[in-house]
């Protein structure tokens, strides 16, 4: 049975990784997205949507455009898609960087523009979103978080700091996620585990420290105190982990480092120096 959650016709404006994972996501919940459409040049299909490859084949004027490619393109995109909205559109961007500010600097007719800072885990209904709007009104704000709750946790937030905040940690933590289970895994390996078997130990590690975590509300220091016994041979790996507190240092580096081009790219956008690139994803 299909929901109708989307508010009217739709438009993906570029329909690559993370928005390509909200699509899945809302596919799968069973979302009514009869009235999307997802405009790639490429013409690459967008499964369960209607895909064309120009902003003129889409048709008429949207409820809402998604903002899904890469913030670099911004000024060769905004011109021909601000021409095809109407004073009801409501632009939602998941473009990193770019604040609401440069956003309707290129959408001045713009009936409401959001920035919402998903991350990937959307695309099997387990994400964080982030969501920002200096002009969206309660029945919006009530609309879009009924949408993306959809798709995992929904944070309303107070201010475009607080937004990059979330994308930095969120919105980059997937990937640093990732590169942990993969480090876990080889360290399998290298104590004779076959690597198939070792990958699946350490994801399902991963994975089911995190189900306990939210099955049980403990905190982080609570399950590692559970798991170390003293004198134990976790302790013992938990002293390089805390030893100048080397892992949170290196995390910490990561997420600055994130937060840093997030910061980079909105300044580029605010200087109108956003790259022009060849077409959306």
């Amino acid at each position: 049975m299909s929901v109708d959650l989307l508010p009217g016709s739709t438009w993906f404006v570029g329909c690559g990784n993370m928005a390509g994972a909200m699509v899945e996501g809302w596919r799968s919940a069973g979302v009514e997205l009869s009235q999307a459409v997802a405009i790639r040049p490429s013409g690459k299909l967008v499964e369960g949507v209607r895909t064309v490859q120009s902003v003129g084949e889409a048709g008429r004027p949207p409820k809402v455009v998604i903002l899904g490619f890469k913030p670099q393109k911004l000024d060769e995109i905004a011109p021909q898609l601000a021409s095809r909205l109407s004073a009801q559109t409501v632009i939602v961007s998941i473009l990193a960087g770019v604040e609401v500010a440069s956003l309707r600097s290129r959408f001045p007719g713009a009936a409401a523009i959001v920035r919402a800072m998903p991350n990937l885990p959307v695309a099997v209904r387990r994400g964080v979103i982030g969501l920002y709007s200096a002009d969206a009104d309660d029945a919006l704000r009530q609309q879009l978080k009924q949408l993306f709750t959809v798709l995992g946790m929904v944070a309303w937030t107070a201010s475009e700091a607080e937004l990059a905040a979330i994308g930095a940690v969120a919105g980059a933590g997937p990937a640093y996620v990732a590169r942990f289970i993969a480090a876990l895994a080889k360290a399998g390996v290298q104590r004779g585990l076959d690597p198939d078997i070792a990958a699946t130990v350490a994801l399902e590690t991963v994975f089911g420290t995190g189900w306990l975590a939210a099955a049980n509300g403990e905190g982080m220091a609570a399950i590692a105190r559970r798991v170390a016994s003293p004198n134990g041979t976790t302790e013992a790996g938990l002293a390089v982990l805390d030893q100048d507190d080397v892992f949170d240092a290196l995390i910490g580096a990561a997420i600055t480092a994130a937060a840093r081009r997030g910061g980079e790219l909105a300044e580029a956008a605010r200087s109108d120096k956003v790259a022009v690139a060849t077409s959306l994803p």
